[in-house]
């Protein structure tokens, strides 16, 4: 197994441990969890680069990288809704594209294709990580703010809560838009899969 696909798997590696971190209650447990969302993220920006300028794009490559990539996602979000924190329609439509996107692949590869993600999926995964990231950050001030690090009065945590939790939606129904975008685009492009012979 090549670099770029020893970090792929890496990063499907670390996902049982970035669910730890966010629904074990702990000191800190939203900032464990953003480090080790961050790292996972590190790889994906990372794995293809690596095989590009090398040389090394494997079909596994094509075919596990977005499978990580949805592993990584739709982990911290389901997270996100256990923690009250993400509207479970962001995780179906989510979950949807995910299924449509992986059915095509699948066709493709009945017939000896692989269909590597395009430009918009890559746009779809990156805002995505950025939604994450920032409901990581929104969640670990309210802990903050809750322990008493960040000095507030509890009706100023609750208005505060209330606005992070807007904040974190607008985030994520961004990118949300940006999955259905490159869904349709990607069914789209591909419809020769999924057309009848």
């Amino acid at each position: 197994m090549n670099l770029p696909n020893k970090l792929t798997m890496m990063r499907i590696i670390l996902v049982p441990f970035m669910i730890a971190a966010m629904l074990i209650d702990f000191p800190y447990h939203y900032l464990v969890a953003l480090a080790v969302f961050g790292a996972a993220s590190l790889t994906d920006m990372f794995d293809g680069k690596i095989a590009r300028s090398r040389g090394l794009v494997t079909n596994f490559g094509k075919f596990s990288d977005p499978l990580a990539d949805k592993i990584l996602v739709i982990s911290a979000l389901l997270c996100f809704v256990q923690c009250g924190v993400c509207d479970s329609i962001i995780v179906i439509v989510t979950l949807f594209r995910e299924f449509a996107v992986m059915s095509v692949r699948l066709l493709a590869a009945s017939e000896g294709k692989v269909v590597a993600a395009n430009i918009w999926g890559k746009v779809k995964t990156v805002t995505q990580i950025i939604a994450i990231i920032l409901i990581f950050i929104l969640q670990f001030i309210i802990e903050l703010m809750q322990i008493g690090v960040i000095p507030i009065a509890a009706d100023g945590i609750i208005i505060a809560e209330s606005i992070f939790y807007i904040i974190g939606e607008v985030a994520l129904w961004i990118s949300t838009v940006f999955c259905i975008i490159s869904g349709v685009i990607y069914l789209y492009d591909n419809r020769q899969f999924i057309s009848e012979k």
